[in-house]
């Protein structure tokens, strides 16, 4: 057996494609954090032992900032999760991100204000979080998308075929006529939500150098840091923020001017974002299928993620003053430092 077990936590549309038709074993976990949002299926994909998680819940019935994001790390860490490869639904705040494309983002703004972002309430432990994304994971999801999604012989190339398909494509929701692209750079702007953003957020979103927007990837990438499992993101684009606005009777793009295009029918623009989310699924459980096979072939990859031991000099708290039942309450995640000095 693998000592490497993968978690998977798939978001909006991903999160129940993951679980489809997935065998294994069903874990419903209790944590000092109460209980995961759902059941992690334990199974095997392709050779690597996998954890899935469908971040929320049954019928998608937590909203993000209903989403116990303390109970799901930790859960995944007492199952023995190594790795965490997540997934989200996103918007775009670049043209070059278009609706159904991947991107594999190495930067977040965290804009989130009603979850608690730390396990640690009772000590001072201050992970390294400059690079939020584990750098070895990213790699290998971009050297993989590359071959995945791979334009075809005298085809245009993915940067080519991107900007002729944004010309050609206005609007908030519209799909590329191409293929999927895997970007390997981006900046998440994670907001509170529910509610999406005003015009003028997503115009500041823009400013402050953001290129997706969502709602989950925090604090969910800063506790998998505090839980020492390297963790990276598969973000899906499913439309253009509310930030593009096109002028009437134009196809170019629009400005913080422009007038929105009237007569644009919402419940169209709906099935647009949909579809797209159905096919931004798609290309993301290719991708990720296709990393887990990489990961399966090659596990030494994985011991070389520096997130593996992200609390050895980030417990500041003198640690024969920590609270021996808050050791033992959140020993899977930070025992191995107290060994020795609970004489």
């Amino acid at each position: 057996m693998s000592q490497w077990k993968i978690g998977l936590i798939g978001g909006t549309g991903l999160g129940e494609a993951l679980l489809d038709g997935a065998g294994g074993v069903r874990h419903d976990v209790e944590t000092p954090f109460g209980r995961a949002s759902d059941s992690i299926v334990e199974t095997q994909w392709d050779g690597i032992d996998v954890l899935i998680l469908n971040r929320h819940g049954p019928g998608h019935l937590l909203q993000p900032s209903g989403v116990p994001f303390r109970a799901n790390i930790f859960a995944l860490k007492q199952l023995g999760c190594t790795h965490i490869i997540a997934s989200g639904a996103v918007g775009s705040l670049r043209q070059e991100f278009a609706p159904r494309d991947l991107v594999v983002p190495d930067q977040v703004i965290d804009k989130t204000f009603r979850r608690t972002g730390t396990f640690y309430e009772k000590a001072a432990v201050h992970v390294e979080f400059a690079e939020p994304f584990c750098p070895v994971l990213r790699r290998v999801l971009i050297e993989e998308g590359a071959h995945e999604f791979a334009a075809p012989a005298g085809g245009a190339s993915g940067a080519n075929s991107a900007s002729a398909a944004a010309a050609v494509h206005g609007g908030s929701g519209e799909a590329p006529a191409r293929g999927a692209l895997v970007h390997g750079r981006g900046c998440y702007v994670c907001m509170e939500g529910p509610a999406f953003s005003s015009r003028a957020e997503s115009l500041m979103h823009r400013l402050w150098g953001g290129d997706l927007i969502g709602m989950t990837a925090m604090p969910e990438a800063k506790l998998a840091r505090e839980a020492e499992i390297p963790y990276a993101q598969v973000s899906l684009v499913t439309d253009y923020d509310c930030w593009r606005n096109k002028p009437a009777g134009s196809a170019s793009e629009g400005n913080s001017a422009a007038a929105p295009q009237p007569g644009a029918d919402p419940a169209v623009l709906l099935q647009e974002i949909l579809a797209n989310v159905r096919a931004a699924t798609e290309n993301a459980t290719r991708l990720i299928r296709r990393t887990l096979r990489r990961l399966a072939a090659d596990g030494s990859i994985l011991e070389t993620c520096p997130a593996r031991t992200a609390l050895r000099l980030a417990i500041w708290s003198d640690k024969s003053r920590v609270d021996p039942e808050e050791i033992r309450r959140l020993g899977p995640l930070w025992g191995r430092y107290f060994e020795g000095s609970q004489a």
